[in-house]
């Protein structure tokens, strides 16, 4: 894919509040933020099509004085097959609070809840299965295996799962992600942009019910990083895949559906699609704030 296809990605969707129980969802108003900028309530998120359900997660590291709080009673549903940015300032908690859906860290209270299943509660064991077979998870840093050709890092999730690819999908995911001719060279072979596309693949192959992905396009060129972000929205437009993603970069969330803002370890603003420019004035705002 050599063509940026995130034409969408400044359009903006009609806001609309949460329902009660049962309610459809209701149009409403634009919400102005304590903070000066405004910005459209997202999509309510009904019950039963909740992917991630996060309910009073905080974190706390030390004890006493030295106590530090990143994350303070976090409330929080992810809708299956929209993107969801989350972004703040410099220790605001976005990447604590990633780790913690993903299962990669432990909250210090609360519970959080992947595909119908409560992982706070599951042992070492039945969590690494359910992030194999329920998460996928995309790297900064690509994290793909150097000895291993750019297929076999694709089918590596069903390798260590002892499953058999399936080959169809295996075929569609190569020709959305453009790489049908770079399958047979390693990663020190491959361009930045090469390696994460092969990454994306890796983290699509299992059809997670979920895809993390933690700053997706920070080791990339604006040009390569548009072609990871359109290969992004492509995954959610065409396969339905639900996508969390932590970005500090603007222009990467505002192909997202909806943009969660933490500070001080609390979501303060949660947003609907935002252009570029209004989601550099909601962080400006919050880190002129601070």
């Amino acid at each position: 894919m050599n063509e940026t296809e995130s034409g969408t990605a400044n359009e903006m969707r009609q806001d609309v509040t949460q329902p009660a129980a049962g309610e459809a969802a209701r149009p409403t108003a634009a919400v102005m933020t304590p903070d000066g900028p405004s910005c459209e309530a997202p999509g309510a998120v009904d019950a039963a099509d909740a992917v991630v359900v996060a309910r009073g997660i905080t974190r706390q590291y030390g004890e006493g004085d030295a106590a530090v709080h990143a994350l303070q009673g976090i409330d929080v549903d992810l809708a299956r097959g929209r993107l969801t940015a989350i972004m703040g300032p410099s220790g605001s908690g976005k990447s604590t609070l990633m780790h913690i859906l993903a299962g990669l860290d432990e909250p210090t209270a609360g519970t959080v809840t992947v595909a119908g299943v409560e992982i706070t509660s599951l042992k070492e064991r039945e969590l690494t299965q359910l992030r194999r077979d329920k998460i996928g998870f995309i790297f900064q840093t690509f994290n793909l295996l150097p000895t291993l050709t750019a297929a076999e890092n694709i089918e590596l999730p069903a390798t260590i799962a002892g499953r058999k690819g399936d080959g169809g999908w295996m075929d569609q995911l190569v020709d959305t992600v453009g790489l049908a001719d770079r399958l047979d060279h390693k990663p020190a072979e491959l361009s930045g942009g090469q390696q994460q596309r092969v990454a994306v693949a890796r983290a699509l192959v299992g059809r997670p019910a979920v895809l993390f992905a933690d700053e997706p396009t920070g080791n990339l060129d604006s040009k390569t990083g548009d072609d990871v972000l359109a290969l992004l929205r492509r995954s959610v437009e065409d396969f339905g895949q639900t996508i969390v993603m932590v970005t500090h970069d603007a222009h990467a969330a505002s192909i997202a559906d909806r943009l969660l803002f933490l500070k001080d370890g609390k979501i303060v603003h949660d947003c609907g699609r935002m252009a570029r420019d209004e989601i550099y004035e909601v962080i400006k705002s919050l880190e002129d704030a601070r």
